[in-house]
C-alpha cells in the first residue's frame, strides 16, 4: 500500500510482521525514555491490532523509518503508538504517516481516532493539533516519568468524517 500525502512525500507502508520487530524495537528504544517491549508489540500483533511499518522515501526499499500500532474499538480507533526513527524526524514523515493512517481508517469505516500524548511532547502535540485532533480530556499519572514520578496524558480525538 502507498499514499501520496498532501506534502507530496511518497510514503511506502505495509502491515507490520513479526520479522519487523527487531527494527521496530531498535527505533522504539532510541526515541522513548520508557519504550514498549518486544512483548508489547508481539502481543499487539497477536491480538489482531493494526500494525503498520513505514519506509522513508529517501531510504532504500525495506528500510523501516517509522511505525504505528492501532486498536479498533466499536466506534473509533485508538492510536497506541506512532513513532519515527530519530534519523528521519523533521522531514514530514510523521505527518505523512498520520495522514495515511487517517485516510486508511476513514476508508475502512472508522468514525474517529483517539490517542494519548505527553503534555511535555510539544512536537507531537503540534502535529496532532495541526492534523485536526482536539483535546478532550486528561488521564492523570498515565505515563512513567523520571525519578519514579508519573506524567499526565492529554487525550486527543479527531472526527474522521470532518477530514
Amino acid at each position: 500500500m502507498s499514499a501520496q500525502p498532501r506534502q507530496g512525500l511518497a510514503l511506502r507502508c505495509r502491515p507490520m510482521q513479526p520479522a519487523d520487530l527487531a527494527r521496530v524495537i531498535e527505533i522504539e528504544v532510541s526515541v522513548y525514555p520508557f519504550p514498549w517491549t518486544i512483548g508489547n508489540f508481539s502481543d499487539s500483533l497477536s491480538a489482531g491490532y493494526d500494525g503498520w511499518v513505514f519506509e522513508s522515501p529517501d531510504a532504500a526499499p525495506g528500510t523501516i523509518a517509522g511505525y504505528a500500532v492501532l486498536m479498533w474499538l466499536p466506534d473509533e480507533v485508538h492510536l497506541l503508538n506512532l513513532s519515527v526513527d530519530a534519523a528521519h524526524q523533521g522531514r514530514g514523515l510523521g505527518r505523512a504517516m498520520l495522514d495515511w493512517l487517517c485516510a486508511n481508517l476513514r476508508l475502512r469505516g472508522a468514525r474517529s481516532i483517539l490517542l494519548e500524548v505527553r503534555p511535555s511532547n510539544l512536537p507531537a502535540r503540534r502535529l496532532y493539533a495541526s492534523s485536526g485532533f482536539e483535546s478532550i480530556g486528561l488521564r492523570r499519572g498515565y505515563y512513567p516519568d523520571q525519578g519514579g514520578t508519573r506524567e499526565d496524558a492529554l487525550v486527543m480525538r479527531k472526527d474522521l468524517a470532518r477530514g
